[in-house]
């Protein structure tokens, strides 16, 4: 311990017997524990909130077999040098970002890196664009820039009405990029514009909730059918020897 750091804590004031024993289990004085009342409405709302998970649940369930074919036919794409390309708006820019996180680093076991990114990330492009042309055209003029042909572009939406998400979807179009929408309950107009869509059924807190268990769905899919062609490939590279 530094003669610096020594000074600073002798010139703590001294913790309440209550706040100390609270502090040695990681917990602050005003944080709410079993220890703390906590009103009725509280609890009603907590508890109507993870009662609503079990309908995005069920919503996703329904629609395993589509998570499924999106985790394989990602994995086609990537292993043939095509690129996803994600994108939504706040909780879902981070949705979309914890997606190609998981695919440029790892989701489970030691692979290669594949080619992701978050159209929301590039913070000085972000300003850029949204200054020079407008907040609607954030995503699209993007696309523009880094979709070719055979890639994919994700779009999370809760509500599925965010018009930088719709004209992202129209300039992939042009440009031969499969489109796929994760959003709310639809019909929507983005799950309508785009190439294939997961709708979740639920209240938009809970859809989004619903939209991480999707993408960690998706990445099973995907890691199974790159390992699939990895085994594969060494196969045939037996045979060959």
């Amino acid at each position: 311990m530094t003669t610096e750091w020594s000074l600073q804590e002798a010139e703590l004031p001294p913790l309440h017997p209550l706040e100390a024993g609270r502090a040695a289990f990681g917990r602050r004085a005003d944080r709410p524990g079993p220890d703390i009342p906590v009103a009725a409405a509280s609890r009603e709302a907590v508890r109507i909130h993870l009662e609503n998970v079990l309908p995005a649940l069920r919503s996703l369930e329904s629609q395993a077999d589509r998570l499924a074919a999106w985790g394989a036919e990602l994995a086609r794409r990537l292993l043939g040098g095509q690129r996803l390309l994600a994108a939504g708006n706040g909780g879902s820019a981070a949705e979309a970002q914890h997606l190609t996180a998981e695919l440029v680093g790892r989701f489970d076991g030691e692979r290669v890196p594949f080619s992701a990114i978050s159209l929301h990330a590039e913070s000085s492009a972000v300003t850029a664009i949204a200054n020079d042309y407008g907040y609607a055209e954030l995503f699209a003029r993007q696309v523009r820039a880094h979709g070719r042909s055979g890639d994919i572009l994700l779009l999370l939406s809760t509500s599925g009405k965010s018009p930088n998400l719709l004209r992202a979807a129209e300039a992939a179009a042009r440009l031969n990029v499969t489109t796929w929408a994760l959003t709310g309950p639809g019909p929507n107009p983005l799950a309508s514009c785009c190439d294939d869509a997961v709708a979740i059924d639920a209240v938009p807190a809970n859809a989004q909730e619903g939209h991480l268990i999707a993408l960690h769905a998706i990445c099973r899919s995907f890691e199974a059918e790159v390992a699939r062609k990895g085994r594969a490939a060494q196969g045939q590279e037996a045979d060959r020897g």
